[in-house]
């Protein structure tokens, strides 16, 4: 059954249906990773879900434009809905399309910044949720992770960035694709539970024909010993 949230950026709204899949913190944590350098950006999201990536960009960011893709025609319906509730239709555009088909929509060299939450397992890996959207958006049913990579090559202007977030044990594979598609790791910060424990979600940086040189960006730790946020997770909820 739908609800409708508050998800506490600047009073925006987002209805979500648990049935099928919600957000968690890794797009949260990606949004306040993500830097746009020039005020007419233009910046795409590959799996954009409910569209909650393109709603938090465009109250932290000053993009002109803001393009959410998702390859489930009812997710993409429910995005619509959630870019039309916070009356954001003239900033964000949700497009119903395949990753791997951005050729069929987009010119090349197009986009200032591209940004993925992409699936994290690979097809052969971890157990599927009997939910189909859930299965989509947790494992590679369709393009893999080089197809994403690819796609934001094609897509990126030169010197264009690409932000993704992703789990460490895929780390070789987001630098190797990076790498043989043009996009060179240029950041990277590694998300701990706390500070007993080890990474289990990393941010990445990647910049179109960027030169070698790999910054490693201090760690960040989502929850106190007493189990509430840190005040640096508080600081990206925080609401302005």
């Amino acid at each position: 059954m739908e609800r409708t949230d508050e998800i506490g950026f600047g009073g925006l709204k987002l209805i979500q249906d648990p049935e099928e899949f919600c957000y968690g913190i890794d797009a949260v944590l990606l949004s306040s990773y993500v830097k746009i350098k020039k005020k007419d950006s233009l910046v795409i999201d590959f799996g954009t879900g409910n569209g909650i990536l393109p709603l938090v960009l465009s109250h932290k960011t000053a993009a002109l434009k803001i393009v959410g893709i998702e390859l489930q025609q009812k997710v993409s319906e429910l995005a619509k809905r959630n870019i039309a509730l916070n009356d954001l239709d003239g900033r964000i555009e949700i497009i119903n399309a395949d990753v791997r088909d951005m050729l069929s929509h987009f010119s090349p060299n197009s986009f200032d910044a591209v940004v993925s939450n992409p699936p994290y397992m690979g097809r052969n890996s971890g157990v599927k949720n009997q939910k189909q959207a859930k299965t989509l958006a947790r494992h590679e049913s369709t393009a893999d992770l080089g197809e994403f990579f690819n796609a934001a090559s094609y897509l990126l202007k030169d010197r264009g960035d690409f932000f993704l977030v992703h789990r460490p044990a895929r780390l070789v594979d987001c630098m190797a694709l990076g790498r043989q598609s043009k996009l060179e790791p240029k950041g990277i910060r590694l998300i701990h539970p706390n500070k007993s424990s080890l990474p289990n979600i990393v941010l990445l940086h990647f910049v179109k024909n960027g030169r070698p040189e790999l910054r490693f960006e201090k760690p960040l730790y989502i929850y106190k010993k007493n189990g509430d946020y840190t005040a640096e997770v508080l600081k990206i909820y925080e609401k302005t």
